[in-house]
């Protein structure tokens, strides 16, 4: 006999807004207070809140950084929320946000403090969905997109991404919503390294787990972001250059042509691995280096495309690189992966004079990767105070 099922008749459907400041953790805390306090004002003025709240249709969740707004109608309301919201913040550019859109299963609690909260998988997707894009992206689910999509209102907003992986191996379609004015058309970040991966020759047969790969990629990001930070407490330093600029003449710049002194390129990092097809996570770790030097307001940072000539097998000579691309100084260094560890060498060289200015070899066990995630930011943070 088959079994009866049991419907719970707490789970529902809910259309989730998941919203984050992006570059919250830099700032001050009394700039996160500020910040937090007038992304409160701009949401609860936007009309569809405003609307689903009156409706009783409406929960409100403070997220850290950001919030999650849980509606109970229709896939509508999250995205037009989402839109009004980033209309007003065209006010407000030192808010920087990205948006994620989910309908799916949800199940309403009592926290601790007796207070009705969200849980359930139309939460966890909204999340993953909004962790795939860059500051002014609105993204939404696959699921979203296609109720969207019979509207003639919404059809021509809407930019397919493809499926990325997220936590536990799944796959997820990504959206992009964006108008003329509003939202970021830019492909985010997460999309243009798969399209890169996708693009890499590969030997033979994927062997290794879905599971280590991403623990690969945590690892570039968590290497990278301790290279970025040497590379910029450097360039911060200043090095001795020729007559005209501060400090000492060094022999032989006296023929150099002038160069910007806070200036760089990242070439491409070379695979050491005996696994070819290691290559993306050689390629990512250069690709972070540039996403983070390239938030550096008074830093010259030369595009990954003009140093992809440069690519490592090829003879390289820094002096001639650095005065084809006009920067006073190159980061280069190797990739190389031997069962669950993980090493990264980088160097910064004076491209005027060829000298070697700082260098650094990162070692990291791929099992303990996200345990030393705190210790490195603690590192980081000390080095900057």
């Amino acid at each position: 006999m088959v079994a009866k099922l049991k419907s719970d008749p707490h789970l529902e459907i809910a259309h989730v807004l998941f919203i984050d400041v992006v570059g919250y953790s830099k700032l001050l805390v009394n700039e996160q207070r500020e910040v937090v306090e007038q992304l409160n004002q701009i949401v609860r003025k936007t009309p569809q809140f405003r609307k689903s709240e009156a409706a009783r249709k409406l929960i409100k969740i403070p997220v850290g950084d950001g919030m999650a707004l849980v509606f109970f109608q229709t896939p509508e309301e999250p995205v037009q929320c989402a839109m009004e919201i980033a209309r007003t913040l065209k006010n407000h550019p030192h808010i920087r946000l990205r948006m994620g859109v989910h309908s799916g299963p949800v199940d309403q609690v009592k926290d601790v403090n007796d207070r009705t909260n969200v849980a359930g998988a139309g939460m966890n997707i909204a999340q993953r969905v909004m962790d795939c894009g860059d500051a002014g992206h609105i993204l939404i689910s696959k699921r979203v997109a296609d109720d969207l999509a019979q509207d003639r209102l919404w059809h021509p907003h809407l930019h397919e991404l493809g499926e990325v992986e997220v936590k536990h191996g799944a796959k997820l379609g990504v959206v992009n919503l964006y108008t003329e004015e509003l939202g970021n058309p830019d492909v985010p970040q997460k999309f243009r390294q798969l399209g890169r991966q996708a693009k890499m020759p590969r030997s033979g047969p994927e062997t290794k787990p879905g599971k280590l790969r991403w623990a690969l990629v945590a690892a570039a990001l968590i290497i990278v972001g301790a290279l970025a930070v040497g590379v910029l407490l450097w360039s911060r330093r200043g090095v001795p250059t020729s007559a005209g600029v501060t400090g000492p003449a060094t022999p032989g710049l006296a023929n150099v042509p002038a160069m910007p002194e806070k200036s760089i390129a990242v070439l491409p990092f070379e695979n050491l691995s005996e696994e070819k097809a290691n290559a993306f996570f050689a390629d990512g770790v250069q690709d972070e280096i540039l996403t983070d030097l390239a938030r550096i307001a008074d830093l010259k940072v030369i595009s990954r495309t003009s140093v992809t000539q440069y690519r490592s097998g090829v003879a390289r000579n820094l002096r001639e690189i650095g005065q084809q691309l006009g920067v006073a100084h190159v980061l280069e260094g190797s990739v190389q992966r031997s069962g669950d560890r993980v090493r990264v060498n980088a160097q910064l060289v004076d491209a005027r004079t060829d000298r070697h200015l700082w260098g650094q070899t990162y070692d990291r066990d791929l099992a303990d990767v996200f345990a030393i995630q705190s210790e490195i930011a603690k590192t980081i943070a000390d080095q900057l105070r």
